[in-house]
């Protein structure tokens, strides 16, 4: 399991998901954080291929992590959830893909996102921080930079191969807009894709209490039906 830290692109630590690595591990998961670099001292795509590095990475090393490199998830939250969900479409796209080992695909069988984005164009005045956030990701705003806004919004890029999705977002989320998951889903399905949504009514950006738990479990939930033996049979690595 590949864990994405969250922070608007321009900050946070893969420190932060230290607990949940230790949740998983518990739940028989090899669960691992990403380093990604961050804006404005860099832009996309260079957050995207630092993650698919790192899955590169765990195939690479799948015999002495002891993981199977048939069964690799992701998740992530907030601008690690958006990253999260462009690892699920974009497998394959040599223009995300950055250095490193070309060998290993950087393929992940299932993706959950809490509260990612799913396409930046639509963000501007719906989000309280997109206007500071976005133009330090793509070098400016959706005036100046509107080709890499849509090629950085993972709705753009869903085919039929993308991978099986859970996005988990909240109906109060004021950083990104519900109806950012809501389209994704819809997306996603649209091309026969495998995708669920879970709404929690009233929950903001970063869950708590019983939210935090409801999230929590279905998260695991569908990590185990992907990814465990027994479950669906995991989809092939190119």
């Amino acid at each position: 399991m590949l864990c994405i830290h969250g922070g608007g692109f321009r900050a946070g630590t893969r420190e932060g998901y230290d607990t949940l690595c230790l949740k998983l591990a518990q739940e028989g998961y090899v669960a691992a954080t990403v380093t990604y670099r961050l804006s404005p001292a860099y832009r996309f795509p260079a957050a995207v291929q630092d993650c698919k590095a790192a899955v590169r990475w765990m195939r690479a090393h799948a015999g002495e992590q002891k993981i199977d490199p048939a069964r690799i998830g992701a998740m992530g939250s907030s601008a690690g959830g958006h990253l999260a969900l462009f690892l699920g479409v974009t497998s394959g796209v040599r223009e995300f893909e950055g250095e490193g080992d070309s060998a290993q695909s950087s393929k992940v069988q299932c993706v959950v996102s809490y509260y990612g984005p799913s396409d930046f164009t639509q963000s501007y005045g719906k989000s309280v921080d997109a206007h500071e956030v976005l133009p330090l990701f793509f070098g400016g705003d959706l005036v100046q930079k509107r080709r890499d806004h849509i090629l950085g919004s993972p709705l753009n890029w869903v085919t039929p191969h993308a991978s099986p999705t859970l996005c988990i977002h909240g109906t109060q989320d004021n950083y990104v807009a519900h109806e950012q998951a809501v389209w994704m889903v819809d997306r996603l399905k649209a091309a026969s894709v495998e995708a669920e949504l879970l709404t929690l009514d009233g929950a903001g950006h970063g869950f708590k209490g019983a939210d935090a738990e409801l999230a929590e479990k279905r998260m695991l939930e569908f990590f185990a039906r992907h990814l465990k033996a027994g479950g669906s049979k995991p989809a092939a690595v190119p």
